[in-house]
């Protein structure tokens, strides 16, 4: 998950200004699907014939024929392997600063973890030493298999890989204390957005967090138009080395970044308050401290 618009944190959208709010909604609950392919680092070298106690594997033909395809909906990029290997080369996730934030926020030894839309693992190698569990997830199987490759030479052995998405991932054991996503629920369209909030305030304990930080628009539909022309003209000219104006363009023209007016109403009916919600200057980018209610 990701896309063009994983992006942009490299580029510094300027000063962010902070707002708080505080609300609350009763939201619905849904009956999810699951597709799922967990390997952590000391399963990933062993060939099995079958599901172990960690691994639980259901044919994509139990989830409903109504279900939104992730992986259709992932983004081209992200399941092509020459945009995977150069990934971490052109996107700086700012991981050490969101574990720091995190723990200030009260993550802990015994804290369990959940990333949706890990990518190739940044934050997720990053968390691992300072918590009990992280289990990560996400629909490319070749995000994945570089993850996979990275868990096992950094010996994080409390990290878990699930191929799987926001809408079919079943968190199993202690419920969550953090579930982080970053520059990946915009691969959803907003019907599709809102079921993935509730879906991840199920995964939390009453109380746990809810780290978001995305593409999201801060401002009026009619300025569209010269708001986003303005964020593509930063893009470069090619892909190798930064984030290029073709994959800005890519990222408006096929993936489903929303405004944040329509998307907040969405966090609060799905019973989380929102504590910070921090806007970037130029109305492009998002990040959100939810807490669970």
């Amino acid at each position: 998950m990701g896309g063009a618009a994983r992006a942009r944190g490299a580029r510094g959208p300027g000063v962010l200004r902070a707002r708080r709010r505080r609300r609350r909604h009763r939201g619905v609950r849904t009956g999810p699907g699951l597709v799922v392919h967990p390997g952590g680092h000391h399963h990933a070298a062993r060939r099995r014939r079958g599901p172990t106690r960690r691994e639980r594997l259901v044919s994509a033909s139990s989830c409903p024929g109504w279900l939104l395809d992730e992986v259709a909906s992932a983004g081209r990029e992200n399941l092509d392997a020459e945009h995977v290997a150069r990934y971490d080369g052109k996107e700086d996730a700012g991981a050490v600063a969101e574990v720091a934030l995190l723990q200030h926020l009260g993550l802990v030894a015994e804290s369990v973890v959940v990333e949706i839309g890990t990518g190739t693992g940044q934050f997720a190698l990053a968390v691992a030493p300072v918590c009990a569990r992280v289990v990560t997830v996400d629909v490319s199987p070749v995000m994945l298999e570089l993850l996979r490759a990275k868990t096992t030479t950094t010996a994080a052995g409390n990290v878990e890989v699930v191929q799987a998405g926001f809408l079919t991932h079943e968190h199993h054991g202690e419920p969550a204390d953090v579930v982080y996503t970053r520059y990946a629920l915009h691969h959803l369209p907003d019907a599709w957005k809102a079921i993935a909030l509730v879906r991840m305030r199920r995964m939390l304990r009453t109380g746990g967090l809810l780290r978001l930080w995305d593409v999201v628009y801060d401002f009026a539909a009619d300025q569209a138009a010269e708001r986003l022309e303005a964020w593509c003209a930063t893009g470069g000219e090619v892909v190798e080395g930064e984030w290029s104006r073709a994959e800005y363009e890519e990222h408006v023209r096929d993936e489903h970044s929303t405004f944040t007016w329509l998307l907040e109403p969405m966090i609060t009916r799905a019973d989380f308050t929102i504590e910070t919600a921090e806007h970037s200057e130029d109305g492009i980018f998002a990040k959100y401290v939810l807490r669970a209610v």
